[in-house]
C-alpha cells in the first residue's frame, strides 16, 4: 500500500469537489403511455400550446343564446298507452282460442309493469310464480330464465312468441292483432 501524506489527500478531495460542483449530465427521456403505446412525454403533444393561444373562453353573459318556449319542460302524456289499451279492450282475441302465461318472482323490478300490462290485454291466461317448486320446474321444462317472461300459445296450443318487458309485449300483441284483423 502507497502511503500518502495529508496533503495529497486534501488536493484529491479538492478536485473532486470542483468536478462535482461542475457537473453537466444530458438530458433524461421519459417515457409514459399515453394513448395505448409508449411515447417520449417531451413530445406527445406538439401543437398544444399554439392551440391554447387559439381558445375562446365561455362565458353566460357574453352568448347570444336566447331562452324560447323550446326550453321549457316537456308536457308529456300517456295518449299511445290509452289507445293501445283501448284498441286491445276493442277486439276479440280472447275467442280466438289464444292464451298466455307470465312467469313472475316476487322480487322482481320489472313484474309489475308486465302484469298490468297483459290484465289489459283481453286474452285468458295464467300467472306463475317461479319462487315456488312447481313454478320452477314449470318455467325449467319451458326454458324460462328470467322473469318476467310471457308466452303466448295461439290456437293450437303451440307457441307464438315471447315477450320480457311491455315494448316487446306491446309488438308482439300490435303483429297479433294485424293477423287476426287481417
Amino acid at each position: 500500500m502507497e502511503k500518502r501524506t495529508i496533503e495529497a489527500i486534501e488536493k484529491e478531495i479538492a478536485k473532486t469537489k470542483a468536478e462535482l460542483e461542475d457537473v453537466h449530465g444530458t438530458e433524461t427521456e421519459v417515457y409514459a403511455r399515453i394513448v395505448g403505446y409508449y411515447r417520449a412525454v417531451k413530445n406527445w403533444n406538439k401543437g398544444k400550446k399554439d392551440e391554447f393561444s387559439h381558445r375562446k373562453l365561455f362565458t353566460l353573459d357574453g352568448s347570444e343564446y336566447t331562452i324560447s318556449s323550446a326550453d321549457s319542460p316537456c308536457q308529456c302524456s300517456e295518449i299511445q298507452a290509452v289507445i293501445r289499451q283501448e284498441q286491445y279492450e276493442n277486439t276479440e282475441t280472447a275467442s280466438s282460442g289464444n292464451r298466455y302465461e307470465l312467469f313472475t318472482r316476487r322480487t322482481c323490478p320489472n313484474c309489475p309493469p308486465v302484469k298490468e300490462f297483459m290484465q289489459a290485454i283481453p286474452l285468458e291466461g295464467t300467472e306463475i310464480d317461479v319462487d315456488t317448486e312447481e313454478g320452477l320446474s314449470s318455467a325449467a321444462s319451458k326454458g324460462v330464465f328470467a322473469s318476467p317472461t310471457v308466452i303466448v300459445y295461439g290456437e293450437n296450443g303451440a307457441e307464438i312468441a315471447r315477450g320480457h318487458n311491455v315494448e316487446e309485449l306491446t309488438a308482439i300483441f300490435d303483429s297479433i292483432l294485424v293477423k287476426e284483423t287481417v
